[in-house]
């Protein structure tokens, strides 16, 4: 049985243990809420973009020429990963991980670039091709850093050593939920118009092909900048949960302990009274 000196000491460290996870479960809620009107500003914007290089895709005809929109047969596949820099944050790295694995073991040759140390590392420790890691971005996306990541992504595409490039982010729901999702940003696929009824009409100048040209690196910038703002405002809903399931189950086992430190008292206190009573019924 353990001694209550023993027993004080681990409720100490787990009360000091719940300190910290209630600071961090404040922090994260905190800066969820901005990060959550980010990604919800960002999405008409995002959506606009994406329907409107569609649009002006889809009528430009099949005879447009561009770096995006062509096709290789050869090449690997790169798949672009988002996760965080840092830990306490449930499954929300090891899910993009696995859905990441997932999407590698479908092309059989595939190379890697990663945003974020976990999925770094988790790649790396694994033997899979990383090819390019950005770190530090995770929580706080920045437009630049999107554009950077983008325009090296564009540039690997347009040499024609990958056949396609694949997104994989998470997808931020609500504050309880959020899952990962997988984009296809390249080559670039016009879907057509989908819509029935009065479709919009645009005036080009100069023309389809030169407008294309100046937006579809625009949208793979915007598509990238949306899926880390998705992603940042996941990793705190994440972070806020798992800090938030740690505080109460801290809280419990506080509880367990303070009722095993008092009935361990007892028991001393019981023995010691059975240890005087016996003593002086023995002088007697």
């Amino acid at each position: 049985m353990a001694s209550l000196q023993d027993i004080r000491h681990r409720i100490r460290s787990v009360k000091s243990t719940k300190q910290i996870t209630s600071a961090m479960n404040m922090v994260a809620t905190s800066r969820l809420r901005h990060a959550k009107e980010m990604a919800q500003a960002n999405r008409p914007y995002a959506e606009k973009v994406m329907q409107v290089v569609q649009d002006i895709a889809g009528k430009a005809g099949r005879d447009l020429k561009h770096p995006l929109l062509e096709t290789h047969a050869e090449g690997k596949g790169l798949v672009l990963l988002i996760t965080s820099d840092k830990g306490l944050a449930g499954a929300y790295s090891s899910n993009a991980c696995k859905a990441a694995q997932a999407v590698i073991a479908d092309k059989a040759d595939a190379d890697l670039i990663v945003c974020g140390r976990k999925g770094t590392s988790h790649f790396k420790n694994r033997g899979y091709n990383v090819v390019a890691s950005y770190i530090g971005i995770s929580e706080r996306p920045d437009f630049e850093n999107a554009r950077r990541i983008a325009l090296d992504l564009m540039k690997r595409y347009e040499s024609g050593a990958y056949r396609e490039v694949v997104m994989i982010y998470t997808k931020f729901i609500s504050a309880i939920s959020c899952e990962p999702q997988t984009e296809k940003l390249l080559p670039f696929v016009a879907e057509g118009q989908k819509a029935e009824g009065p479709q919009a009409e645009y005036i080009y100048e100069p023309d389809a092909a030169t407008v294309l040209g100046a937006l579809l690196p625009q949208y793979i910038c915007t598509a990238l900048y949306a899926a880390q703002l998705q992603s940042a405002a996941s990793e705190l809903s994440s972070r806020m949960n798992a800090m938030s399931n740690a505080t109460d189950n801290a809280e419990e086992l506080m509880g367990k302990l303070d009722l095993y430190y008092n009935k361990v008292r007892q028991a001393g206190i019981t023995r010691e009274i059975t240890e005087i009573v016996g003593g002086a019924e023995a002088l007697k």
